[in-house]
């Protein structure tokens, strides 16, 4: 049994590494002891850091019993990965709070050595949650930035493929790695990414999502301007397509960039199938997104303002429907559009199985009670139910909070001002999009500005012999991705 033994502060005076190691020996689970009562030699390190098996069988096994007269021997001895020997007290503190084994002399401590013996503690790979396809692969990132990066790598093996690593966070020491193909991605889109990382100046950065809103063009938009993304086999897709791939150590998912809004609307199954079904399955989407953020405003407009549009059978239900109902359309909307909202943080901030029971439940007997009390009409809680039941289709989380919110800006303005007020807020938001970039490309990009040879995975997904070249959006130094052959034989049917 090792004994713990507290280095005093005052061995350590004359040294910075020696207010270190007494500042550390503060913590319960800081180990400092003497390798032999003859030896010169301490070791330190945080018990809760390293691997106990490189502790005991690849270090102390060797070390403890022998004679060594400097750190030099120590070291050619040790046979460890990664070993420094080093003066510098930032890198000492870095490396020992990263597990590192520290090797030292208790008098004035010219040098120090160390000794990698990280405690790596992962989860495995599981399947995506957010983006689950029934076809393709089903490995998602685990919050390893190195399993990550083995997980892409591994689908471009290429040495080509570089990932530059940097460290973010005063006082988290974040890793955080920007990954791109050489020889595809634009430089200038790696440069930017790296520069904006390096001019973070935040105390901590636990997962993507603080990068993303560091990051931004604008940090204001309700829009998110990358994508975030669990699949590693969507992010090996966008790399080779030229875009570059943030990863931060913690984090089970990546960032990828520049962007354009439609790849919101794009899963990966898309690929994965028949490029009609893909198409007709990225249109249903699109349709979706404008029927939800709409639908309850045009219903607020005509019934406030715009009887005339609506045809006389459909006119005799509605006002059927309304007939006692004590509240304006307005008033009836926003109740329950603030009800389905309700539902929806209850069921994410619950346990699954209660959350998914509390969703159903909740919106079939909260429902049918307002309809029964006169509270509401059953054609408007159709409605929002449909409205709320389109916003879940959309393949990237983080754009349907973006939808939630700008439905209540519509409600107001169709409110205010019927049908012209939908179309008034409806221009914001385009204007807003049109002035949004991603890295410094446009947000709107093909449709804004027009590019036709972007339009092949845009709003429809051609075959992949018709997507012969990258998006040229984001400036990619190797335009081509399908080699086209001179000269192809044509094959002849089976009864020729």
């Amino acid at each position: 049994m090792i004994k713990r033994n507290r280095p005093g502060p005052v061995a350590f005076k004359r040294s910075d590494v020696g207010k270190l190691i007494s500042q550390c020996s503060e913590s319960a689970d800081f180990m400092s002891f003497k390798l032999d009562e003859d030896s010169p030699f301490y070791i330190s390190y945080f018990q809760t850091l390293v691997d106990q098996n490189i502790v005991h069988q690849d270090v102390l096994s060797i070390l403890k019993g022998s004679k060594f007269t400097s750190l030099e021997e120590i070291k050619d001895a040790v046979h460890v990965e990664n070993i420094m020997l080093t003066t510098d007290v930032s890198s000492i503190q870095q490396r020992v709070m990263l597990g590192n084994i520290l090797i030292y002399k208790q008098e004035a401590q010219p040098s120090c050595l160390l000794i990698s013996a990280s405690k790596m503690e992962k989860r495995q790979i599981s399947i995506p949650e957010t983006e689950y396809s029934v076809v393709g692969p089903k490995e998602a990132f685990v919050e390893s930035l190195d399993t990550n990066i083995n997980l892409i790598r591994k689908r471009i093996p290429i040495p080509d493929f570089q990932v530059k690593e940097l460290t973010v966070g005063k006082l988290s020491k974040t890793r955080v790695a920007v990954a791109y193909i050489k020889g595809i991605a634009d430089e200038e889109n790696v440069n930017t990414v790296i520069q904006r990382i390096n001019d973070i100046n935040y105390d901590q950065l636990i997962d993507t999502s603080f990068i993303s809103q560091m990051i931004a063009d604008n940090g204001n938009s309700p829009f998110p301007q990358l994508v975030d993304t669990e699949r590693p086999d969507r992010t090996a897709s966008v790399l080779m397509e030229g875009k570059v791939a943030i990863l931060v150590d913690g984090s089970p998912s990546a960032l990828t960039g520049p962007t354009a809004l439609v790849e919101f609307f794009s899963a990966y199954e898309d690929y994965l199938i028949v490029w009609s079904l893909g198409s007709v399955f990225r249109l249903i989407r699109l349709f979706a997104v404008t029927f939800s953020v709409l639908s309850t405003p045009l219903y607020v407009a005509i019934l406030t303002y715009h009887y005339e549009v609506i045809p006389q059978d459909l006119l005799t239900a509605l006002v059927s429907s309304r007939g006692g109902i004590p509240f304006p359309p307005i008033l009836e909307a926003i109740v329950l559009e603030l009800t389905i909202e309700l539902l929806r943080e209850a069921g994410a901030r619950l346990p699954t199985k209660v959350g998914q029971t509390i969703g159903i439940v909740g919106g079939i007997v909260i429902g049918t009670a307002a309809v029964q009390a006169g509270l509401t009409s059953n054609v408007l809680l159709i409605v929002v139910a449909l409205s709320a039941l389109a916003s879940f289709t959309t393949p990237v989380y983080q754009v349907s909070n973006a939808i939630r919110l700008i439905r209540f800006p519509f409600l107001l303005f169709a409110q205010l001002l019927g049908l012209l007020g939908v179309a008034v807020c409806s221009a914001m938001v385009l204007a807003h999009l049109f002035k949004l970039t991603s890295l410094g490309r446009p947000f709107l990009e093909p449709v804004y500005p027009l590019r036709l040879t972007d339009m092949k995975d845009a709003l429809v997904r051609l075959p992949f012999n018709r997507q012969a070249t990258r998006p040229l959006f984001m400036h990619p130094q190797n335009v081509l991705k399908l080699q086209q052959h001179s000269s192809q034989k044509d094959s002849k049917d089976i009864d020729e």
